[in-house]
């Protein structure tokens, strides 16, 4: 439902959120709010009344018991890094944002219990520079990580490159503070790992994107360092050889594998053009890579053994075509450069259709070729950027204007088609349409497709419950409501 009072006008706003954070800690004008209105791809675009810098959870309560009070709509946001459109303002301009960046504080390290306690705008980089420090890995890997805050992190549960060893952010974390719509605190930051008081209340806001509570700090687990690293990048036969070979290094490793990462030729090609000065790690192009790494507490010398003999059984079996072992630090971080980057040089490049699904690793190698031979049949000009986390069946498929046409025309031509078909592909495989990107308003109508009237609904009753005004990142996550 929406807010039944007239809001009030953007000067009393300014003057009620400065008498709260003071007037350096909120951006009024135009070209001072920009970087906070729009995605940082600069597609999604929005307007805000203001924007305000907080500096703690107490000033969070009392903006949002103001906002509450007078029916401002809230945005909440962390580094902005949302591939969805889920941390910007709508065009109406009624909104305020509120920023988490100055909540930039690691209040506690607990190396007895292994927990990190931060605050929400921490970002993640600054998280495992902290745990480092200490001895200890926070294992969360995504390639923003020198901009996405946790806040962010955990309120679209995000996922990356170590998710098969480490988990999602769900799995990270012990303990959250969040503020309600009303400007009520939860706060439940205790680094217990067994605490079995009725529901996990943490839950309701990990996922949410912002639209049940503001989070604004965390208790998350933190893991021994590694001992030893072995990466390599390696050519395979197919996605289907990709997935045996992955049974092979759980096989012969255990639990060291730490990422399995699958590139196509086309993405391996965009970013190497893109970085201009990063050589292929393979002296040949091969249609399909992936990108193996383990860590183990054991020496280094063992490592690289085990990961020899990963690939061996992987050539004998005929499922390795060519590999390339890093030798040093420096190697591994260039391969792990090449895989990164991936993102990024699409943004440069422009044209990309960017769906961020999730299948049954069972199911991964047939959605694949499946679904890239329905996308080429519709424009055999389009390259197929395909990249992901293949070892929790997440995968980045996301065809590419051809280089002779405009990204503009491809996407008007082709974004609602083949976005609907690659979504409707992996939910016929009981896959999920976002794996890792969360809704925001990009997927929220989608979701009457894929998800039950009952789930939608049920939904739509949590929201009502903690916000029923509906004033807390309005429009995001949630489908109209039916009637």
């Amino acid at each position: 439902m929406q807010a039944e009072a007239q809001a009030p006008n953007p000067e009393t706003t300014l003057r009620a959120m400065q008498a709260i954070v003071g007037e350096n800690a909120c951006l009024s004008g135009d070209a001072d709010m920009q970087p906070f209105v729009t995605d940082y791809r600069g597609i999604y675009h929005g307007k805000a009344q203001v924007v305000v810098l907080p500096a703690s959870t107490e000033e969070v309560s009392q903006v949002m018991q103001w906002c509450y009070a007078n029916h401002v709509p809230v945005v909440p946001q962390g580094g902005n890094t949302s591939l969805m459109g889920g941390a910007v303002p709508d065009g109406t301009g009624a909104a305020v944002v509120i920023n988490l960046r100055r909540m930039n504080r690691v209040l506690a390290i607990d190396t007895v219990n292994d927990t990190m306690t931060v605050q929400a705008g921490v970002t993640l980089s600054g998280a495992r520079t902290a745990a480092e420090a200490d001895q200890r890995l926070f294992p969360l890997r995504i390639g923003s990580e020198g901009s996405c805050q946790i806040g962010g992190n955990l309120s679209t549960n995000a996922g990356g490159t170590a998710v098969l060893r480490y988990g999602n952010m769900r799995d990270l974390v012990l303990g959250i503070e969040a503020v309600l719509p009303d400007g009520r605190i939860y706060s439940q930051l205790r680094g217990l790992r067994k605490d079995n008081t009725g529901y996990d209340l943490k839950h309701l806001f990990i996922g949410a994107e912002g639209t049940l509570g503001i989070i604004t700090g965390a208790v998350l687990k933190l893991m021994p360092q590694p001992r030893s690293t072995a990466v390599a990048f390696v050519a395979v036969q197919s996605p289907a050889a990709a997935v045996q070979l992955l049974g092979e290094a759980k096989r012969l490793s255990g639990q060291a594998v730490t990422a399995f990462e699958l590139i196509s030729r086309p993405a391996l090609e965009l970013v190497l053009e893109y970085l201009g000065n990063v050589p292929s790690p393979l002296p040949e192009m091969h249609d399909w890579m992936v990108l193996i790494e383990l860590t183990s507490g054991t020496d280094a010398e063992s490592l690289n053994a085990t990961l020899m003999e990963i690939l061996e059984s992987g050539f004998g079996q005929g499922l390795v075509l060519d590999a390339a072992v890093a030798a040093s630090l420096s190697d591994a971080q260039n391969f792990w450069r090449i895989r990164e980057e991936i993102s990024d040089a699409q943004t440069r490049t422009g044209g990309s259709i960017k769906c961020d699904v999730s299948v049954p690793l069972s199911r991964i190698a047939a959605f694949v070729e499946d679904a890239s031979a329905k996308v080429l049949a519709l424009e055999p000009a389009a390259r197929m950027v395909i990249y992901g986390h293949m070892g929790d069946g997440n995968v980045h498929f996301n065809p590419l204007r051809p280089r002779d046409q405009p990204a503009k025309e491809f996407l008007a031509q082709w974004y609602a088609r083949i976005s609907g078909l690659v979504d409707a592909m992996a939910h016929a495989e009981n896959g999920s349409i976002s794996a890792e990107h969360g809704i925001g308003v990009v997927k929220r109508d989608d979701l009457t497709q894929f998800k039950s009237s009952v789930e939608i609904e049920l939904m739509w009753q949590v929201k009502q419950a903690l916000d029923p005004r509906n004033l807390l990142n309005p429009g995001k996550v949630l489908p109209a409501r039916r009637r």
